[in-house]
């Protein structure tokens, strides 16, 4: 049973990792991030990379939609801005790849402040509409922007570069990628324990009194979008170096509709619930289809005909968490946290 943990000062109450269990656990977490590289074949790390990259994108949203209340259907096109920048930056300038990824953020959270500029006037289903024409705007930008873009065609981007050594293999930047997406979680982590972030909560849970408590909507409101569109970005630039070719198909309109899942599935206003559902949504598809080649054997034709089901089976799963666990994977895990502290009486 969980005991000892009454705090003494307020620092100590708004701690990350308040018990000497939790610090275990993170240790041990630690530990196997550290390890995987070394025991994972490619293939798994290559899907360890995406699911950084999607976590990393995927907190970026949980900080707007999840934190905030605004809901945006925009993401992925903010993640096409990062990639582009970095694209541009590599190809262009030269200059060093993780100078890239912070101008990919950057560049990213000044056309997330003009996109949520309408914020201030209109939120919920007409604000989602908004960020779709916003969407709708850019592609067509990446499309006809030859000059920068590279038009339909895109753009190849050159493997990243780190003191000579190069970063083309899902191993080499698992390094790379991992690290940043662990600093921004932890970043956004400990960004709801300021007044930034509690009045981001504030103005999710009621606008119009978070503006008679003296918050400035407009201000607030435009720096959770550059907050949000600066995770895509970096998401997106980490994104083009792992592919290293981005093109105006790159990240379609479904992509959006992915991450607004992930956070639902994961858990709306959560950080842990971001990077259970970014995994969830990454892996699911990637088990089923283990799943189809399992049965190949017994049934010679299994791929062809469960590939359909396959996809049905992903949305399903996703449909029963709505109805069944609204409040996602991350209400999950609350509830077993809640039975190991009082363990072993009972409830």
């Amino acid at each position: 049973m969980r005991i000892a943990t009454a705090k003494e000062t307020y620092i100590a109450d708004e701690g990350l990792l308040v018990t000497a269990t939790q610090r275990a656990w993170m240790g041990v977490l630690l530990a196997m991030l550290v390890l995987a590289p070394f025991v994972l074949n490619q293939y798994w790390l290559y899907l360890a990379c995406l699911v950084a990259i999607n976590v990393a994108s995927a907190t970026g949203l949980n900080i707007l939609t999840g934190y905030t209340g605004l809901v945006s259907l925009g993401q992925a096109a903010f993640m096409a801005v990062g990639a582009y920048t970095v694209a541009f930056f590599e190809g262009q300038v030269g200059t060093p790849f993780l100078l890239n990824i912070l101008a990919a953020g950057l560049v990213s959270a000044l056309v997330g402040v003009l996109v949520g500029i309408p914020s201030l006037r209109v939120k919920g289903l007409y604000l989602a509409i908004a960020t779709i024409a916003a969407s709708v705007i850019l592609h067509f930008v990446f499309t006809h922007w030859v000059s920068v873009t590279g038009g339909v065609r895109g753009i190849n981007v050159a493997p990243a570069r780190f003191f000579g050594l190069e970063l083309a293999s899902p191993f080499a930047l698992y390094f790379v990628i991992v690290p940043i997406t662990c600093l921004m979680v932890l970043g956004a982590a400990n960004l709801f324990r300021t007044r930034i972030g509690r009045a981001f909560i504030a103005i999710r849970d009621r606008d119009i009194s978070a503006e008679v408590l003296g918050i400035p909507l407009l201000r607030y409101k435009l720096m959770s979008f550059a907050l949000s569109s600066f995770y895509a970005g970096v998401a997106g630039g980490m994104w083009a170096y792992f592919f290293r070719v981005v093109t105006p198909e790159s990240f379609p309109f479904a992509t959006s509709i992915f991450f607004l899942a992930a956070v639902i599935v994961g858990g709306l206003g959560t950080i842990i619930g971001s990077v259970l559902g970014a995994a969830f949504m990454t892996l699911v598809p990637e088990l089923l289809k283990y799943v189809v080649d399992w049965l190949a054997p017994i049934f010679p034709n299994a791929g062809a005909a469960l590939s359909p089901v396959r996809t049905i089976v992903f949305g399903a799963l996703i449909i029963l968490f709505l109805v069944f666990e609204p409040h996602g994977l991350a209400e999950m895990v609350r509830r077993a946290r809640r039975f190991f502290h009082l363990w072993p009486f009972r409830t």
